[in-house]
């Protein structure tokens, strides 16, 4: 599997830290709170993208970051606009403007395009690499068929996908049937989003009524409205109260437990937020209590439907 690094060599942290809400939910100030406390706890891999918060993402984490080559960072391209050369471009040379940097350790194809072909979009790629101003490809939300597709088009300039962002948690497991396969077999990492399930996880629905994403963002309630969904986080809230630990450093600790070959992407909008789930990167889980959280969920079916051969 490769080996990432920072610039001046160190490897980076088991978990990134997502910045996604830099400037929008999270102020400035809770922003830098947030940034400091993922570096207090070991963190150095941060993750943005051009669309988050209208550019105030990547501006904020410029700001914060006076080290670049201590840090692996990561940004994202052509989540609108498609996957031409022009728009990736374009697009990054903003982000690198608000960054304050002339490179970056990770770029990201946002989404598949389909109406861009896969030749033009990793030439372009390809040419950022060879002049250094990215050093890894990755892309997100892709399905395994894309990542093979775009995989073998990779190749045909000189360079590979190296990292995937794809979305994992209790109950978003998709991954497990084709995604974290491919992975293994291309020496594709993954840096999975939203380990807490847009706050599902941390048991605040539990109780009606408390305003947050789930509530308030049409997207969010799509994603997470199943009934399932809910009994299984209720119920994991209830493996939290009995061990006394918040439920939020359970998600992440079942995470890193039962995924031990993901590096999962951790959030929050302030620094109290974010410390059941920094807590969660340590936590010990004995392995009955992993099995007992991941038998809250469904377990996805195999990618062949010969399912006595699995």
């Amino acid at each position: 599997m490769t080996q990432f690094t920072t610039r001046s060599g160190v490897p980076i942290s088991r978990f990134a830290f997502g910045c996604m809400q830099w400037g929008g939910r999270a102020d400035p100030d809770q922003s830098r709170a947030t940034y400091e406390a993922a570096i207090a706890a070991g963190i150095n891999h941060f993750d943005t993208a051009y669309v988050y918060t209208d550019g105030m993402s990547e501006t904020l984490l410029g700001q914060f970051v006076t080290d670049p080559d201590s840090h692996f960072i990561a940004t994202k391209a052509a989540y609108t606009g498609g996957s031409g050369r022009q728009n990736i471009l374009e697009k990054f040379d903003i982000s690198r403007q608000r960054l304050g940097m002339d490179r970056v350790d990770m770029l990201y194809l946002h989404r598949f395009d389909d109406d861009t072909p896969l030749e033009q979009t990793f030439e372009t790629l390809a040419l950022l690499q060879s002049n250094g101003t990215i050093r890894h490809i990755g892309v997100s939300n892709f399905a395994a068929w894309q990542v093979m597709k775009a995989q073998n088009v990779a190749a045909q300039f000189g360079t590979k996908i190296d990292a995937i962002q794809p979305m994992y948690n209790l109950v978003k497991r998709q991954v497990e049937s084709e995604i974290l396969p491919v992975c293994a077999d291309q020496d594709i990492q993954v840096f999975s989003y939203s380990p807490l399930g847009g706050g599902l996880l941390t048991g605040k629905y539990v109780a009606p009524d408390c305003g947050g994403r789930l509530e308030n963002d049409a997207r969010y309630a799509a994603r997470y409205g199943q009934d399932w969904m809910h009994d299984a986080a209720t119920g994991l809230a209830q493996i939290a109260d009995e061990m006394n630990v918040p439920t939020a450093t359970l998600a992440v600790a079942w995470l890193a437990h039962h995924a031990p070959q993901v590096s999962p992407i951790l959030s929050a909008r302030n620094a109290d937020q974010l410390k059941p789930s920094l807590d969660g990167m340590t936590y010990a889980l004995a392995p009955e209590i992993v099995d007992r959280i991941t038998a809250l969920s469904r377990t996805p079916a195999p990618a062949t439907d010969r399912i006595e051969e699995a």
